[in-house]
This record gives C-alpha cells, structure tokens and sequence, in this order.
C-alpha cells in the first residue's frame, strides 16, 4: 500500500511527533529510537527538534538536509491518533 501524503507535523514532548495525513489520519511517531543513529544527533537539541517542517508535496518531513524521514515510514511505524466519540 502507498503511504498518504502528509498535511502537517507537530513536534511534541519526549522527541514525538503528531503527524495529520491528507486522508484525515493522524499518528504518533516516536523519534527516540532514531536518536542512536549519527544522522538524527541533531534531534537531541529540543529547538531544531521542533524545527521540523513538512517536506515540498507531501512526500516526508525534515530538519535539514541530512535529518529527514519519509511519508513510508511516519504511516507505516507511527501510531494511529484514536479520537474519543462525542
């Protein structure tokens, strides 16, 4: 299955982001296992963590040139955002 593009990211506490895809799912990806790789050190600076933009179409979001993940793996290994029935 295609991911879905993706709408907008927040940066939450404990190195998570809420991520809203264009079909109205939103989830939670933690980030704090990406923190052993050398790539994603930067993420350990709460500021340029929340730096976090969503990528030109959709297609992933990133920090910078280096810190970067795809829209495949924020819908594939985030966490669906259940919403409470009124």
């Amino acid at each position: 299955m295609n991911a879905p593009k993706i709408l907008s990211v927040q940066a939450l506490e404990n190195k998570k982001l809420l991520v809203k895809f264009v079909n109205g799912i939103e989830k939670i990806y933690n980030c704090a296992p990406l923190l052993n790789l050398d790539m994603f050190q930067v993420l350990k600076n709460d500021v340029f963590f929340r730096s976090v933009k969503v990528d030109s179409g959709g297609y992933g979001i990133s920090w910078n040139d280096a810190a970067d993940l795809s829209e495949y793996e924020l819908w594939e290994n985030g966490v669906e955002v259940l919403m409470a029935s009124a």
